[in-house]
């Protein structure tokens, strides 16, 4: 695109902004033509926050060290299922299936394993206790000694919460105590790191939590790391 720019004579933000804006949609795209209209302070390209999930919600990563026990692998279920409960509730969804799974390394060819475990919750549910216990079903086939580098969890056939009432019933123990708002309320007023559950409370910095001492800036997402730039 920089070449295609240049070659109508634009070299700067400057350049691009004082362009004419239908033919800029017509050399590139309606998109080009926002940015430029968006240069000039006419807004035309809402702020998204956060992507709205629709189908289905994935929580995965590399460990910076591997798991090679099954007691290892707990806690990391265990975090990463209450992540994806927070997610559910962010957003105002449910799920009725999980799917939690493990790999090792591509690299790691002698000890090639990627077990997987897809559970039917009880009924649809954001509750972490629930979806906790669903996510524990792969430890049975995790295999202790193996070195696994990556794991995630996959919350599918998702519906607006309350879209159907259910009967008290299937209503768990858990969730009606509201266990899962109770918990986000605590993170929300004194940290993330402020409460969890079982094995996903020992957060002593666990050696395989991804480390991101080396993490680029985000300038787009984070305030508290926006470019400043002074004028000399």
């Amino acid at each position: 695109m920089t070449k295609h720019l240049n070659a109508m004579g634009i070299f700067t933000v400057a350049d691009f902004r004082d362009a004419d804006p239908v033919h800029i949609r017509e050399k590139f795209s309606i998109v080009q033509m926002r940015t430029l209209l968006e240069l000039r302070e006419t807004p035309c390209i809402p702020l998204e926050e956060e992507r709205e999930i629709k189908d289905q919600l994935i929580y995965s990563r590399s460990f910076a060290e591997p798991v090679t026990t099954r007691d290892g692998m707990e806690q990391v279920l265990s975090i990463y299922a209450q992540m994806a409960s927070t997610r559910l509730h962010r957003h105002d969804r449910e799920a009725k299936v999980l799917t939690a799974w493990a790999m090792t390394s591509a690299f790691n060819e002698d000890q090639s394993h990627q077990p997987a475990a897809t559970v039917a919750l009880p009924g649809y549910s954001t509750d972490p206790v629930v979806l906790t216990k669903a996510a524990r079903k792969l430890l049975p086939k995790i295999r202790p000694g193996t070195r696994y580098a990556r794991a995630g969890i996959v919350v599918t056939e998702l519906r607006l919460v309350g879209a159907q009432p259910m009967f008290k019933e299937f209503v768990s123990a858990h969730e009606a105590k509201h266990i899962g708002p109770l918990l986000e309320q605590i993170k929300h007023e004194h940290g993330p790191a402020a409460i969890d559950l079982g094995r996903a409370g020992l957060r002593d910095g666990p050696a395989w939590q991804m480390r991101r001492n080396m993490m680029s800036p985000r300038y787009t997402t984070h305030w508290g790391e926006l470019l400043t730039v002074k004028a000399a």
